[in-house]
């Protein structure tokens, strides 16, 4: 089983095809790029969309949630320190219950939503706009690679993209890590993957706290 793990199995960040094993459990291997750092889930153990959604249908986020508000608020606080007045942003993976979006509104700014299973009008990924969010998104998508440039590609020069997600410290730290345990889960990043990135595109990531990036375009 291991060896087709890794035959079919090529990076879904930045599709190098030189992978190692990372750790296995007894639901799924999980395998490391060794260009980029990725730790990712191969798809033969990813949910299909119907559980998936299960899953995202138990979250219980609203704006009046003060613990949820002061959660989303590491990215938001940073981020609104840097945005000129009134400008034009998008919440990507929004969920159900969208208050990030409406947080920045509240602070003067216009923010479209977009969510594969609760806001999928496509029509938002095609604007052009001066800041991005995604948070706690990157750790579920099957192709990070794919949607993250398309984030990119959106972005007005001088825009931001910030970023929420946990991060790999190391294999030892993995083995205990509750964050690999959700099912939906299957993407970690490390500092070193945002940094891959940050050369890619040619922005150097800023770390803020232990789960917040931001890129500069």
């Amino acid at each position: 089983m291991q060896s087709v793990v890794l035959n079919n199995h090529s990076c879904p960040l930045c599709c190098n095809d030189n992978l190692a094993d990372y750790h296995c459990d007894k639901h799924r291997y999980y395998l490391q790029c060794k260009r980029c750092s990725l730790v990712s889930v191969p798809r033969q153990f990813h949910l299909s969309s119907e559980a998936e959604k299960e899953v995202y249908d138990q979250h219980q986020n609203n704006l009046n949630d003060q613990g949820y508000r002061k959660f989303l608020s590491r990215l938001a606080d940073p981020l609104l320190e840097k945005l000129a007045p009134n400008s034009f942003g998008l919440d990507f993976g929004s969920g159900p219950g969208p208050t990030l979006s409406l947080m920045l509104e509240e602070k003067g700014h216009k923010v479209n939503i977009y969510d594969p299973f609760y806001a999928p009008d496509k029509r938002a990924l095609a604007g052009h706009y001066d800041f991005i969010t995604s948070t706690e998104v990157v750790e579920h998508l099957a192709a990070p690679g794919k949607e993250l440039n398309r984030l990119w590609g959106l972005l007005k020069h001088g825009g931001y993209l910030g970023l929420m997600t946990k991060q790999v410290a190391d294999r030892e730290s993995f083995d205990r890590w509750h964050y690999k345990n959700d099912p939906t889960h299957i993407s970690f990043f490390s500092q070193q993957s945002f940094e891959y990135l940050g050369a890619t595109w040619g922005s150097a990531p800023v770390f803020i706290g232990a789960d917040v990036i931001l890129f500069r375009k």
